[in-house]
């Protein structure tokens, strides 16, 4: 005899699956969020370690007292550069912490794992039709060199919308999702956005792009859902299974 419970469960998860498919067959352009979704970029090199790096380095210009002491102990790099540009905008300082960091990524680059599933989905799209774009708060610099590293550049090309010295465009600001459709030529409601951050989710509700969510972990599904994510993936296998029973 199956419980109530086991019945409950077995249509909430093919109501889940009808959405996956749904929301993966309809989309004609889709844009990626970088460091999660398609790589770990630090996986062998610690982002903490660069954030720590960061604050230290302010430390050392003494500029101790620029930061809160909350984004003193993120150990999140683009905390502490959105915070130093909200109170330098535009400043040399603010150039040189970014490119402090887009070095920090490009060495974290080399040695980045790619996330299970990633490669053969991107071809996959790529050969079903679909346009590809990256949107993401990482340097364009270093999303080339990893996607070169794969052999995936054509994949993309030339659709890397990237972090610029203009940080007030990093995400949740939708301008480099924005700037993917109108060069993809792709209607919002057509288009896809896969991230695995709060952010992500919120730069794509304002520019009206349907979300799906990547979570590797307990942490990151929590994350999504409190920011609002309903239809969120911890692998990519069933994408990309989706799709291999459209070709």
């Amino acid at each position: 005899m199956t419980s109530d419970t086991t019945q409950t469960d077995s249509v909430a998860e093919t109501t889940e699956n009808e959405k996956l498919r749904e929301l993966v067959t309809r989309a004609r352009a889709v844009l990626w969020d970088f460091d999660g979704p398609i790589c770990r970029l630090f996986a062998g090199h610690s982002s903490e370690r660069v954030a720590t790096g960061l604050v230290r380095w302010l430390e050392g210009r003494g500029l101790h007292g620029l930061l809160t002491e909350g984004e003193r102990e993120s150990l999140d790099p683009h905390v502490v550069l959105r915070a130093v540009d909200r109170r330098h905008p535009g400043s040399d300082l603010v150039a040189e912490l970014e490119a402090r960091l887009t070095h920090e990524e490009l060495h974290a680059a080399s040695s980045a794992w790619p996330t299970p599933y990633a490669d053969p989905l991107i071809r996959t799209w790529v050969a079903l039709g679909s346009r590809l774009a990256i949107a993401t708060n990482n340097s364009p610099l270093v999303v080339r060199a990893y996607l070169e590293s794969r052999g995936l550049t054509a994949c993309f090309d030339p659709h890397i919308y990237g972090r610029t010295q203009d940080l007030h465009h990093l995400k949740p600001d939708p301008h480099c999702l924005n700037r993917a459709l109108n060069a993809t030529g792709a209607a919002p409601a057509e288009a896809l956005m896969i991230g695995d951050t709060p952010s992500d989710h919120e730069a794509s509700l304002r520019a009206g792009v349907p979300f799906l969510g990547y979570a590797h972990n307990a942490r990151k599904e929590k994350l999504l859902k409190e920011a609002g994510a309903t239809l969120i993936v911890d692998s990519l296998e069933p994408v990309l299974r989706i799709l291999r029973g459209q070709a």
